[in-house]
């Protein structure tokens, strides 16, 4: 039975994704912040899913939680690097370097620490990362400087790890979703729930449990597939035009 260990799975798209995969049949590791909510999440479940909570940007507590991780869930098979965030709105300007800082410490550091770490594991069991970026990555928009560069970043560095596990069995995939209603905006507005409502209303956004699907889509592909990078927005969204800004 395989063993996925998915990060920021309190909420969204992670906890989708632990509710899909453990759905098939897998040992889900599934980790986050928020204790209550993984508790939750398990007796909701039940034993295939282990859970251990600690903040992805803390790896004295990363490290705790894997030498905590009972027999059916210490080999690791599929990482999941789902946590991340967007902070503010602003444009660079006028932006609060803090939320700068947590971006690229969560979405950047973080992402690149519990990588490094399993990595060994997962060559050894030929097993697959999923990386999820954004269409940040890839279509700037105003207000989202920071954020669209970690999303960047992702989108590289699973290329470049595609690029350095080539040969090992290990397949690499960076996802690129869309509007997708989850608490994004909630967290990205400070709470703000018309914003969050603005923004989703009438636009038929995906939903996380799209996003899960599409992520065990690609996690029980056959061993010789390797999907690189995979985009996806609702239909009602489209990359963004040309900006002028005239005299």
């Amino acid at each position: 039975m395989p063993t996925a260990f998915i990060t920021g799975a309190t909420s969204g798209i992670g906890a989708a994704t632990v509710r899909e995969l453990a759905g098939s049949g897998w040992h889900v590791v599934a980790t986050g912040r928020r204790a209550d909510r993984l508790d939750a999440l398990a007796a909701e479940i039940g034993d295939l899913v282990h859970v251990a909570a600690f903040d992805v940007r803390d790896e004295a507590g990363f490290e705790a939680a894997l030498a905590a991780l009972p027999a059916p869930f210490s080999d690791i098979d599929l990482l999941v690097n789902n946590a991340g965030l967007a902070l503010g709105t602003a444009p660079a300007q006028s932006a609060d370097l803090e939320q700068w800082r947590t971006m690229i410490d969560t979405n950047v550091t973080a992402l690149a620490t519990v990588t490094h770490r399993l990595l060994p594991g997962l060559i050894a069991r030929k097993g697959a990362i999923i990386n999820l970026s954004s269409v940040a990555a890839t279509y700037p928009y105003t207000g989202g400087n920071v954020y669209g560069g970690t999303k960047a970043f992702v989108h590289q560095f699973s290329l470049g790890l595609r690029s350095d596990l080539a040969g090992t069995g290990v397949r690499v995939t960076s996802i690129e979703p869309g509007m997708v209603e989850t608490e994004f905006t909630l967290v990205r507005t400070g709470g703000d729930q018309a914003a969050s409502d603005t923004l989703y209303g009438g636009a038929e956004p995906m939903t996380a449990e799209d996003i899960a699907a599409t992520i065990a889509w690609v996690a029980t592909l056959p061993p010789h597939l390797n999907i690189n990078t995979l985009e996806l927005m609702p239909v009602r969204q489209s990359f963004a035009g040309f900006q002028v800004a005239r005299a």
